[in-house]
């Protein structure tokens, strides 16, 4: 199959019907073998009846439901495990993004050997007081922290190598990480592409401005786990130590001070309790790394690791 398309919903029972017939001319003018995974999260319209009616209408158009709403890594998480295309492409519901992209996506995946490709919506028909401006904080945020370059990170407008999607997993509001994810997984090549941005047509925007602060979150999470998810000692016993060398060095400097000036009180001295303070924050923090690796040593995925090709000449 040359193309998967995922499509994460809640409550878009108008846009359905005209986005599943765009889809479709888009991928019979190509000459493509296609699916669409329409995931439901947790619609309380009519969204599944419309989905079930154009699953049977067509049989190229599949669809997930779930039984309450789990957010849009979720909806991704589980079309990511049942595409079965050798592109994969994920875009909103709400008809902002243009299904006659696809062709050129599909082409930068397969002819020019990206892994990923995000797309990058330069003309906006957002509000620029509650959706322009945090983005651009948030993209230029994540840019910085991350090391991807990207204009719109968070464009539901991508396209993905299969082998990508298969290699993740994402949930809570990882979503929008998912170039992070790929970078941190060994798929460097995440390329861009400005897309048409369209006004909304029908219903109203499902996120609110809690996604940019859960959003920082996420990514301070991700950053964490894609470097000491696997060694937490580096962290937690570097700090450790550091800690308790420069407690236990004020403490050796007092006690000195107290063998060699008679009546010098140490105890007295508000330094002496932040140097056992200190101490005890160490001895904890290196007790954390080394709790944190005993966990790591038996977790069953400690080994899983994403090879990329295999030699052996003996088979």
């Amino acid at each position: 199959m040359d193309i998967s398309v995922i499509v994460p919903l809640k409550n878009e029972e108008e846009s359905l019907p005209e986005l599943a017939a765009w889809i479709d001319r888009v991928m019979q003018e190509n000459r493509f073998s296609y699916e669409v995974w329409m995931i439901d999260d947790g619609s309380t319209d009519t969204s599944w009846d419309v989905i079930q009616q154009l699953a049977t209408a067509n049989p190229n158009i599949k669809g997930i439901k779930f039984q309450r709403n789990y957010g849009k890594s979720a909806a991704l998480n589980e079309g990511f495990r049942a595409a079965q295309g050798n592109v994969i492409i994920t875009m909103d519901a709400d008809l902002q993004d243009s299904p006659d992209e696809i062709p050129e996506l599909y082409r930068l995946i397969k002819e020019d050997g990206f892994d990923l490709v995000s797309g990058w919506k330069k003309k906006r028909y957002d509000s620029a007081l509650t959706k322009n401006l945090p983005s651009k904080l948030y993209n230029w945020t994540t840019t910085r922290m991350s090391g991807v370059r990207l204009h719109d990170m968070n464009c539901g407008l991508k396209s993905y190598r299969k082998k990508v999607i298969k290699s993740i997993e994402v949930y809570g509001e990882m979503h929008r990480y998912i170039p992070v994810i790929a970078k941190w997984n060994g798929f460097r090549k995440i390329g861009e592409k400005v897309v048409e941005h369209r006004a909304r047509k029908y219903g109203t925007s499902k996120f609110g401005l809690e996604r940019f602060i859960n959003g920082f979150l996420d990514l301070a999470s991700i950053m964490f786990i894609s470097k000491f998810g696997k060694r937490p000692m580096h962290l937690f016993g570097a700090l450790g130590t550091l800690s308790f060398i420069l407690g236990f060095a004020i403490a050796l400097y007092l006690a000195v001070m107290k063998i060699g000036f008679a009546g010098y009180k140490m105890t007295e001295r508000p330094i002496f309790y932040l140097a056992l303070l200190a101490m005890i924050i160490g001895s904890q923090l290196f007790l954390t790394g080394f709790i944190g690796e005993l966990v790591t040593r038996n977790a069953p995925e400690r080994n899983e690791y994403l090879v990329e090709t295999t030699i052996d000449r003996t088979k």
